[in-house]
């Protein structure tokens, strides 16, 4: 015998309604991850029309600042490795080893970001767009002076700034991959695959012709076609 069914209650429905729009939400943010210029243009543009109704407004100071302090840590999150070497180092004296390659054969670590790029888009564009909303009600506008504001995020990012670059010169590492090689698919070792021109193709099947007609004088020469170029394959046993 069954038992009586539990009762639906609207937060139920509520849930059922949240965890559906999650799930859409997070469907268009997988389908985002690859178009990293349009993100980050979309995310400019946005912060773009916050500033400029901070300034048409004249007002929201507060708002701006809070949200220049939240995206400078951020950015600071996603410049630093996930590991800071100044503690892996000291933990490595403390064993009698160095966790940082100290000779050329030595294993390859690459560099892993605290904050990866996509986590820092998400959460620069969510704040900026929080701001924004905030932007339109009278409760957020405090009455500051907005210079001081300013000089004190302006030396605050100097200092910041500085101490990170001091770190990154010290245990020598680059947060960024531009100027770095880039290898693909079409290279073996450091030279890239040749094939054979267009024009070149057609005087490579005539030659095999020519080396097909007298193959019976050479029973160990095997002949081998391919999609970009041709070949000849000696197998001699001699």
């Amino acid at each position: 015998m069954d038992g009586p069914e539990p009762e639906s209650t609207p937060f139920d429905a509520i849930s059922v309604q949240s965890n559906k729009v999650l799930r859409i939400y997070q469907t268009y943010l997988d389908k985002s991850t690859p178009y990293v210029t349009y993100r980050w243009i979309a995310t400019v543009t946005t912060l773009c029309f916050f500033f400029l109704r901070i300034v048409l407004a004249q007002g929201w100071y507060i708002v701006a600042y809070c949200l220049g302090i939240y995206l400078l840590n951020l950015f600071l999150a996603f410049l630093q490795p996930k590991f800071d070497p100044s503690l892996t180092q000291d933990e490595g004296l403390e064993d009698g080893e160095s966790s940082l390659p100290t000779k050329q054969d030595q294993e390859f670590r690459p560099f892993i970001r605290r904050l990866p790029e996509f986590k820092f888009w998400h959460a620069a564009t969510r704040a900026i767009v929080i701001a924004f909303v905030c932007s339109w009600f009278s409760v957020f506008d405090l009455p500051v002076f907005w210079p001081v504001l300013v000089m004190y995020w302006v030396i605050l990012f100097a200092l910041t700034m500085r101490r990170q670059i001091q770190h990154m010169v010290k245990y020598r590492y680059v947060p960024f991959s531009m100027g770095k090689a880039k290898y693909s698919s079409k290279t073996i070792g450091n030279k890239p695959r040749q094939y054979a021109a267009p024009e070149k193709q057609s005087e490579i099947k005539v030659s095999l012709k020519n080396v097909s007609s007298s193959q019976s004088y050479f029973p160990n020469i095997d002949i081998c076609e391919s999609h970009n170029y041709s070949s000849t394959v000696f197998s001699s046993t001699w």
